[in-house]
């Protein structure tokens, strides 16, 4: 299990290490198949969410990934508790 961490905006440096690097580097160390979730984006940023189950779906592919595998937040869909 990795933590990485997406958002960083222009050149000033984030928190590291960055999810789109970490993705670029996962397959050459061996790691074809990935399962991806983000608990801290399970209310709002849905910029973020898009970027990380869209952008880096084709980041990990492209980088020679073969599955990628993006688990919905917990608000993903309609309460079904009566």
């Amino acid at each position: 299990m990795k933590t990485t961490f997406q958002s960083r905006f222009g050149r000033e440096e984030w928190l590291q290490p960055y999810t789109d690097k970490t993705l670029e580097k996962l397959p050459g160390e061996g790691v074809k198949r990935l399962d991806v979730i983000s608990p801290a984006f399970s209310v709002d940023c849905l910029e973020t969410l898009e970027e990380i189950s869209e952008q880096c779906l084709e980041t990990f592919l492209d980088a020679g990934g073969e599955a990628f595998n993006y688990i919905p937040c917990l608000n993903d869909s309609p309460c079904t508790l009566r």
